[in-house]
């Protein structure tokens, strides 16, 4: 494209056509398209990139009534009290277990599903598949909680009609604290694998079917074609998506587990943006800096995350985000 213009700039005589010039002529012809970017660029620019001048706040004493221009500056304190605090320990330890819980259950049965699914050939079935998993993300994390309180309730809940059934004493699911991790992890992966395959799928249509016309000659069957073709034909795009979710293991779904806490199970419940959201907001004496030096630190624990597993994707897959 880029030849195609220089050449049309030369052929209309524009001497010292230089690569500025060619940048301006390219937004001019393609402005439609440019049209489309701008908004998304606006949101990027409104809601990630303004709102780091407030995170300075972190390194301060921050007053409401001195605003954060006047507020003192009190270097790495904020930092050292988090690390310091008895609620270091138990916080963290809850986030990274419910984290990589989240990560090692969700991540790969999505490239099952569409692995599974793009070898149906039955498009009535295959339909149907798809749309009974792709239904669930839609339903809000609010209803979600609500059908699982009502699902496990302990008194007319279907796991009490189950055990009443069995004769056995219903089980407390919500309130029990050695089940709350697997309720959590479980339920959204319920939720979320046939929209997060969806990605997959399409990757695989993408897939030359002559590679697997060669295959069957050859005499592979299914589950060789699958291995040897399928699965390496995914794997580009599963490195960079297992990338980009190991970048956002400490962000734990405020929501649900926020919504999902009651004072028995607390003890495993709490994790860093639900703590960070009780001192930040519901404590009496409203906290922002602390609130924002956890939300700054976990921040940058994410982004050293995500060069480590670029760098080791790298060096054992050969590819990576960048």
């Amino acid at each position: 494209m880029a030849s195609n213009v220089r050449s049309t700039a030369t052929n209309r005589g524009l001497p010292g056509f230089g690569a500025r010039s060619l940048m301006w002529l390219r937004i001019r012809r393609n402005w439609q398209l440019y049209a489309l970017l701008l908004l998304p660029l606006l949101w990027l620019l409104v809601f990630r990139y303004v709102p780091m001048y407030g995170a300075q706040i972190a390194f301060k004493n921050y007053s409401v009534a001195k605003g954060i221009e006047g507020s003192d500056w009190v270097g790495l304190a904020n930092f050292e009290r988090f690390v310091n605090s008895p609620k270091f320990v138990p916080v963290v330890t809850n986030t990274v277990i419910l984290s990589f819980y989240s990560l090692l259950a969700g991540f790969p049965l999505p490239i099952l599903l569409a692995l599974g699914v793009n070898q149906v050939r039955h498009r009535f079935f295959r339909s149907a598949v798809q749309m009974i998993t792709y239904a669930p993300h839609f339903i809000s994390t609010v209803v979600l909680v609500g059908i699982l309180f009502q699902f496990l309730n302990p008194r007319v809940g279907f796991t009490a009609i189950i055990a009443d059934l069995l004769g056995l004493p219903p089980p407390n699911w919500m309130g029990n604290p050695d089940a709350f991790r697997h309720v959590f992890v479980w339920s959204g992966v319920w939720q979320h694998i046939g929209f997060s395959s969806i990605i997959y799928l399409a990757v695989l249509s993408t897939i030359d079917p002559e590679l697997h016309e060669a295959a069957v000659v050859d005499g592979a069957n299914k589950f060789q074609r699958l291995w040897h073709i399928d699965l390496p034909g995914i794997m580009p795009t599963a490195v960079v998506l297992l990338i980009l979710e190991t970048g956002r293991v400490l962000e734990v779904a405020f929501e649900k587990a926020y919504l999902m806490q009651n004072p028995l199970n607390i003890a495993v419940a709490e994790v860093i943006n639900t703590y960070v959201y009780r001192v930040g907001l519901l404590s009496a004496v409203p906290d922002f800096s602390y609130a924002t030096a956890i939300g700054l630190l976990k921040g940058f624990v994410g982004l050293l995350l995500i060069l480590f597993v670029n760098r080791a994707a790298r060096r054992l897959a050969g590819q990576g985000l960048w």
